[in-house]
C-alpha cells in the first residue's frame, strides 16, 4: 500500500548540508506496527485522521536511517529491521517476523538506499545506533556465506554500553524487540564501540544525548554547525504526528519521562534553525517546528 497522505500539506523537497557534511535521507522499508500501541492514550479517532491504519490496525511505518556524508567519512545512523529474518530468528520466527510487521519486501532496502548514495556496504564507515530494538537495529548485521556478521566490515558500531546491557538482559516488556542477532556479531567481531553518556562533539559536528523514557540507554543524535541543527529523534519523536507533548507511545517504557524528554528536545530546536529527522513518519523525511497553544506543532514538512 502506497501512503497517503491524510489532513496534512505536501512536504518540500529540499537539499540539505550541515557543516562538512551532505544529508540524505536512506529508506530502508515499509512495515506496519499496531496504531493503537503507537500513539498510546491518544484516541484512534484523534490519531487515524493523520495515520490511517488497515483491517488489522496497523498503521504504516518507515525504518529510515540517516546517511551522513564528508570527505572522510560515511555516517549512517540506525540501519532498519534489516532483511535477514529467517537467517537471524529461524525459519518460523522469521516468517512470522515479516507477517505480523507487514514488512514490505519490494520497495527500497537499506543496500539499494545506499547503493542509489552512490556506497556499498564496504565505505561505511561509523553507524551509530539509537538502540538495539529490531527496527533500528536489524540491518547492522547480515548472513554470509551461512553466518551472521556485520553488514559493513570496515565500520565502528556507536552504542550507548547502558542499552547493551539492556538488550543482553532484556525485560519481559522488552524482550520481543531486543534480539542477540542483532547486536551479537557486532561484539564477535569486536566492532561495537560502547558509550557512556551524553557526548559533545563525539564525532566531528555530531553531538549525542541520552534518553530513558523509551527504553534504557537511547540516544538522540544531533548533527550541526553554527547555523543549523538536525535532531535525529529516533523513538523520542518516532513520526511528525508524536511532536504534540502527550503524544507518546505505548511502547514507552517510562511515558513521563519520554514527555519531559520530549519537551527539552523541541525547547533546544526553538535556538536555531533546527529540523527533527523523523524514523518512522511514512510521509516526510523531517519537519520545524514551533511552539502553539502552549505545545508544539510542525511548523513545515520536508524530503530529502
Amino acid at each position: 500500500m502506497t501512503p497517503t497522505i491524510l489532513n496534512q500539506t505536501s512536504p518540500k523537497q529540499i537539499k540539505l548540508k550541515i557543516g562538512d557534511y551532505e544529508i540524505a535521507a536512506i529508506p530502508t522499508g515499509l512495515f506496519g506496527l499496531d496504531g493503537g500501541a503507537m500513539f498510546g492514550t491518544v484516541p484512534k479517532v484523534l490519531w487515524q485522521k493523520t495515520n490511517p491504519a488497515d483491517e488489522h490496525n496497523r498503521i504504516q511505518m518507515e525504518a529510515r536511517a540517516l546517511l551522513l556524508k564528508s570527505k572522510t567519512r560515511n555516517i549512517l545512523i540506525d540501519t532498519g529491521n534489516g532483511s535477514d529474518f529467517v537467517a537471524k530468528y529461524g525459519e518460523k520466527l522469521g516468517n512470522k517476523f515479516a507477517e505480523i510487521y507487514a514488512v514490505d519486501q519490494k520497495g527500497p532496502s537499506l543496500l539499494s538506499s545506499l547503493k542509489k548514495n552512490g556506497l556499498t556496504p564496504d565505505d561505511i564507515t561509523d553507524v551509530i545506533l539509537t538502540h538495539l530494538h529490531f527496527d533500528h537495529a536489524g540491518g547492522a548485521t547480515t548472513e554470509r556465506h551461512g553466518k551472521l556478521v556485520p553488514t559493513f566490515p570496515n565500520a565502528k558500531y556507536h552504542l550507548q554500553r547502558k542499552n547493551l546491557e539492556t538488550a543482553q538482559q532484556a525485560n519481559l516488556r522488552e524482550k520481543s524487540s531486543y534480539y542477540p542477532a542483532n547486536f551479537q556479531p557486532l561484539l564477535d567481531s569486536n566492532q561495537l564501540q560502547l558509550i557512556d553518556g551524553d557526548q559533545k562533539n563525539y564525532l566531528p559536528g555530531i553531538s549525542l544525548q541520552v534518553s530513558n523514557g523509551h527504553t534504557v540507554g537511547h540516544q538522540v543524535v544531533t548533527v550541526e554547525d553554527e547555523q543549523t541543527a538536525l535532531f535525529y529523534c529516533g523513538d523520542v519523536v518516532p513520526t511528525s504526528s508524536h511532536v504534540r507533548s502527550a503524544w507518546v507511545m505505548g511502547y514507552d517504557l517510562n511515558p513521563l519521562l519520554l514527555i519531559e524528554e520530549k519537551q527539552k528536545l523541541l525547547e533546544k530546536a526553538q535556538l536555531k534553525k533546527s529540523y527533527l529527522f523523523f524514523e518512522h513518519d511514512p510521509y516526510c523525511d523531517m519537519a520545524t517546528v514551533e511552539k502553539h497553544n502552549n505545545d508544539f506543532a510542525v511548523k513545515e514538512r520536508f524530503l530529502l
